[in-house]
C-alpha cells in the first residue's frame, strides 16, 4: 500500500509528519518520491490533454464566429435584394450559431478553470517533490550513521557491560558470604567476664535512667 491514494493527499501532505511516524524513514521517503514522480507524470499528461482540448475549442469558436458573421452578411445581402424571406432564414441560422457559440464559451471557461487548477497542482507537486528529494540524502545518511553507530556500540560495549555486571554481582555475593560468616562467629563466640560486666553495667545504667524518668514524670503530674 502506498503512502498516498489521491493527488490531493500529496498536495495536502505534511512530509515531516509522515517521516516522524515512520519506522524506516529512509524507505518511506523513497516511496514518497516514487509516488510523487508517478503522480507528476499523470498530472503533466492530463495537462497536455487539457491544453489540446483548449486549442480545439478555440478553433471551433473561431469557426463558429466566422459562420455567425457570414450569415449576418448574407441576411444583409438578402435585404438589399428585397429577399426578406432569405434574410429571415439567414438570421435564424445565425441565431443557432450564436447558441452554439454560447455553449462553446461555457465549455471553454470550464476548461480554462480546470487548466488553472492543474497548473496550480503541478506547481505544488513539483515543490513537494523537490523538498522530498532534498530530504532524501540527509535521511539516508542519518539512517546509515545511526545503524553503524548502533552496530559498533553493540559489538564493543554490550558484552563488556554484561561481564562487568556479572563480576559486580559476584563480588557482592562474596561480601555477603563473608559478612554472614562474621555474624555467625559473633553469635557463636562465648561471652567473657568483661563482656558480662559491661552488659550488667549497661543494664544498670538503663534501669537508673528509667527510674529517674518515672520520678520526673510523677512530679510533673502532681504539679498539675
Amino acid at each position: 500500500m502506498g503512502v498516498f491514494s489521491r493527488i490531493s493527499d500529496i498536495i495536502n501532505s505534511n512530509i515531516n509528519s509522515i517521516l516522524d511516524r515512520a519506522l524506516e524513514p529512509d524507505k518511506i521517503i523513497r516511496l514518497i518520491i516514487q509516488e510523487m514522480e508517478d503522480t507528476l507524470v499523470e498530472v503533466r499528461s492530463s495537462t497536455v490533454k487539457t491544453l489540446a482540448e483548449q486549442k480545439e475549442l478555440e478553433r471551433r469558436r473561431a469557426a463558429l464566429a466566422a459562420d455567425r458573421d457570414e450569415w449576418q452578411g448574407k441576411a444583409e445581402l438578402a435585404l438589399t435584394r428585397d429577399r426578406e424571406d432569405l434574410a429571415k432564414a439567414a438570421l435564424q441560422i445565425k441565431a443557432r450559431v450564436e447558441q452554439e457559440l454560447a455553449a462553446l464559451e461555457r465549455q471553454r471557461q470550464q476548461v480554462e478553470a480546470g487548466l488553472a487548477k492543474q497548473s496550480e497542482d503541478l506547481a505544488t507537486l513539483q515543490q513537494k517533490l523537490a523538498d522530498a528529494k532534498a530530504r532524501e540524502a540527509s535521511m539516508i545518511a542519518r539512517h546509515k550513521t545511526a545503524a553503524n553507530r548502533l552496530k559498533i556500540r553493540s559489538s564493543l560495549y554490550d558484552q563488556r557491560v554484561t561481564d562487568a555486571f556479572a563480576r559486580f554481582e559476584q563480588v557482592e555475593r562474596t561480601l555477603d558470604e563473608m559478612e554472614g560468616k562474621v555474624d555467625l562467629y559473633d553469635l557463636a563466640k562465648p561471652k567473657s567476664v568483661a563482656d558480662e560486666f559491661a552488659t550488667l553495667e549497661a543494664d544498670h545504667q538503663v534501669e537508673n535512667e528509667l527510674q529517674a524518668l518515672k520520678a520526673k514524670l510523677g512530679k510533673a503530674g502532681v504539679g498539675r
